[in-house]
């Protein structure tokens, strides 16, 4: 055949292969969630296999670990008594509280490390809500914004005194970002960066999440402040608004099930785009491979290109330090 243009001679072998490939899945590019704990134990959680609750010295080794290999941050999410868990989640902006400590040991630790925070009332309030509750006339729960934004702010500034870089509000409230922006810089913490959830979806693949977290809500659901998995137009809105608040960078969450919104976010705002591939992503992922019908490998892998690809900057993962050591 008379064919000038033949396409596959750039995929004839692997030095070529690597020559031109568009994207590049690299340790840098990830973010390492890790759950913690006030216990001396490091026990496995049942609904996420391979990802560990950690004690503050075992939440050290590990994030020094995934560091050496090359990840560059970590992001926390504490699993609270419930005996401190209460109506108007004030255990949040304790300075002697689980995170704070956290951050100071992981610091000191490793000082090169980024450590990004969660600014979220869901686990430390007893209603299981990433803001506060109230009921309405008719009985039904309404989730106080306004109010809840006065809380966070607080959380914050807790947060930034025990030296975190970024904050990270996953709350989805409106106007937090500019509020939480107004409060670190009049306290004097103006280098703290926010990285925002701004499309934050009221997604079924949270559901191992809670389960290590022990912090779903106690009744109804997130839909009045999450956003409709329905909706793409909204996330633009939502994302622009948090970047004219202040938002260093900014998050889509789910990531694998809503590439379309991190291409559409890419493409609307010259903010760094952080995606999250959440618990129900991994969870698919570990489970078929336990079964043998796929390369676990390859799959985690393939799925955080295709993440990448998409438009993310950066990406958090539980795959982060198991990724690191595969790339390596």
């Amino acid at each position: 055949m008379n064919l000038p243009i033949r396409p596959r001679r750039n995929r004839r072998t692997p030095a070529i292969r690597s020559l031109v490939r568009e994207t590049v899945l690299t340790p840098a590019d990830f973010i390492l969630p890790l759950f913690l704990h006030e216990d001396e134990v490091d026990p496995p959680i049942a609904s996420m296999p391979g990802v560990t609750r950690w004690s503050l010295a075992g939440l050290v080794k590990e994030a020094g670990e995934a560091h050496a290999l090359g990840v560059p941050a970590v992001v926390l999410f504490p699993k609270i008594g419930e005996n401190l868990k209460t109506s108007d989640a004030a255990e949040c902006s304790n300075d002697a509280g689980l995170v704070p400590r956290a951050i100071r040991a992981l610091k000191a630790a490793h000082p090169t490390l980024c450590v990004i925070t969660d600014v979220a009332l869901d686990p430390y309030n007893s209603d299981g809500h990433d803001g506060l509750v109230r009921r309405d006339e008719k009985g039904g729960l309404e989730i106080l914004n306004d109010e809840t934004i006065e809380v966070l702010c607080e959380q914050a500034l807790c947060h930034a005194r025990a030296g975190a870089d970024i904050v990270s509000p996953s709350d989805m409230m409106d106007g937090r970002v500019a509020a939480l922006r107004s409060a670190l810089d009049a306290a004097g913490f103006d280098q703290v960066s926010i990285l925002s959830y701004s499309a934050k979806y009221a997604s079924a693949f949270y559901g191992p999440f809670r389960g290590a977290l022990d912090s779903a809500p106690k009744e109804g659901d997130k839909k009045t402040y999450q956003m409709d998995p329905g909706n793409a137009r909204e996330a633009i809105r939502e994302i622009l608004l948090d970047e004219a608040e202040g938002a260093d960078m900014i998050l889509v969450k789910p990531a694998g099930p809503y590439l379309d919104i991190i291409r559409r976010v890419r493409d609307a705002t010259p903010l760094p785009v952080a995606a999250y591939q959440v618990s129900g992503e991994y969870l698919m992922i570990e489970s078929a491979a336990a079964a043998g019908w796929v390369d676990g490998k390859a799959i985690a892998l393939e799925s955080l290109t295709g993440i990448k690809r998409a438009g993310a900057d950066m990406i958090l993962t539980y795959y982060a330090k198991r990724a690191a050591e595969w790339l390596k």
